[in-house]
């Protein structure tokens, strides 16, 4: 390849070459690329080095057999993964996910995008993905028990505290997270901050669990103040009602927001009258410890129950905060007709590119998850920072430290992404996020 005439379609005809059929990563990378290689066309140490190529094939994958018993002493097989994406601004970080929808391709797509949100928390903090084809979901607390023990009996030949700090993702919560840093412990024989997302009582950070969905309504914060209006008294659509879609709407409606969605693989709510703290606090219940489905919250507080997805409700914020792909073409026209005026993505590529096309065609505010959804991975690395120091910070003090976070990382999206009266929040976190990693690269030399 040329690469004074480096394009974006020979670019990602070279990529999909290298990586057939992996069609998430694809779409990851085209997003990315989109907005960087203009800014790499006018940077010579960046196409001397063939940068963006080496930025989009992982340091290295491990791929491995996992193997477990069920309650019924049935031995069951699954696959394992850790793709260690970049280590260039510090050591591999990012989640495990544990799901049926688990493969190569949405690893390596995450652990990409893991890339630029890292470098955009300023943290040093490098990146990567894992996870397994493995269902959680009405597995006993022993079954579960048994295949993180066995997930990680491979897993830690390849971690470490100053080499790589898995977390949590879909399916790994403090449960998985418990198991896992047990048997890392029984294996490697010290104790050591190589996991985040830990209980409090070995290591855990206070608000690590709110953190992606505090620093999703934070970003929609600094969008909206930007533009000199806030989140008091908007209409706020929410999808998914994990951690990170239960947390965004606590922090909306502490700012005065009125949340009428959540939602899960079976459909939604709506609940015109808003969510409140004690409606919220039964939905915890109910989706974070009783594992129901969401459709009882509609019988116990008398709203509605609608299958698929949340976007056809009127609103004025929307935030897809379940799976990637989530929100398609069609589902951006509807909340363009219906006067939506931001979005901001707690899920990693919720949004499909045609439905972005049309947020950016309409002028909509659209904050990419990359920079929308930071917030957790921020705390993780503050996690990290006091493990190595051998203390705990306030949950007062750790929320300062999250939004302040935030703040940098909106303004790191203004200062690269303006274009005349309107910000480009792609392009800004795609730019910010590349800088950083690729002066590191260039720094090193051709390794």
């Amino acid at each position: 390849m040329n690469y004074d005439e480096l394009n974006l379609d020979h670019f990602m005809e070279g990529l999909a070459k290298r990586n057939p059929g992996e069609t998430e990563f694809h779409q990851a990378v085209h997003e990315v690329a989109a907005s960087v290689i203009p800014y790499v066309r006018d940077h010579e140490r960046y196409r001397k080095s063939r940068i963006l190529e080496r930025m989009t094939e992982p340091d290295r994958t491990v791929i491995f057999r996992v193997v477990w018993e069920d309650d019924e002493g049935n031995v069951r097989i699954n696959r394992g993964y850790r793709v260690q994406f970049n280590n260039a601004i510090g050591p591999y970080k990012g989640g495990l996910r544990f799901h049926p929808s688990v493969n190569l391709s949405i690893l390596k797509f995450l652990g990409f995008e893991q890339t630029f949100k890292n470098s955009l928390t300023t943290l040093p903090i490098g990146s990567g993905k894992g996870g397994a084809d493995f269902n959680p979901k009405g597995k006993s607390d022993a079954e579960v028990m048994r295949f993180c023990q066995s997930y990680m009996t491979e897993l830690w030949h390849h971690i470490g505290a100053n080499v790589d700090i898995p977390a949590g993702d879909i399916g790994v919560g403090a449960r998985e997270i418990s198991y896992m840093f047990g048997q890392y412990k029984r294996l490697a024989k010290e104790f050591t901050g190589v996991l985040t997302g830990k209980a409090l009582e070995f290591g855990g950070s206070l608000i690590r669990t709110e953190a992606t969905g505090y620093g999703n309504a934070f970003f929609m914060q600094e969008m909206l103040a930007h533009r000199g209006d806030g989140i008091e008294g908007k209409t706020c659509v929410v999808s998914g009602s994990g951690n990170v879609a239960i947390f965004c709407a606590e922090k909306l409606i502490q700012l005065g927001g009125k949340v009428v969605t959540l939602s899960d693989s079976s459909g939604y709510i709506h609940d015109p009258d808003g969510l409140d703290m004690e409606k919220l606090a039964w939905m915890k219940d109910l989706k974070l410890v009783r594992r129901g489905r969401i459709a009882e919250y509609a019988e116990h507080f008398g709203c509605s129950f609608h299958e698929g997805r949340p976007w056809a409700v009127p609103c004025d914020l929307a935030f897809p905060c379940a799976t990637q792909n989530e929100l398609e073409e069609g589902d951006a026209r509807t909340l363009v007709s219906n006067g939506c005026l931001a979005v901001s993505e707690g899920a990693n590529m919720p949004t499909t590119i045609p439905a972005v096309d049309v947020l950016h065609q309409a002028k909509i505010l659209y904050g990419p998850g990359k920079a929308a959804n930071a917030g957790g991975v921020a705390v993780s690395g503050l996690e990290m920072s006091q493990n190595s120091q051998r203390l705990a910070w306030s949950a007062v003090d750790l929320e300062g430290r999250l939004q302040q976070i935030i703040t940098d990382i909106h303004r790191q999206c203004v200062q690269h992404g303006q274009e005349g009266d309107h910000v480009n929040y792609v392009t800004g976190a795609n730019v910010a996020g590349f800088i950083k990693v690729a002066d590191a690269m260039v720094a090193y030399g051709v390794i």
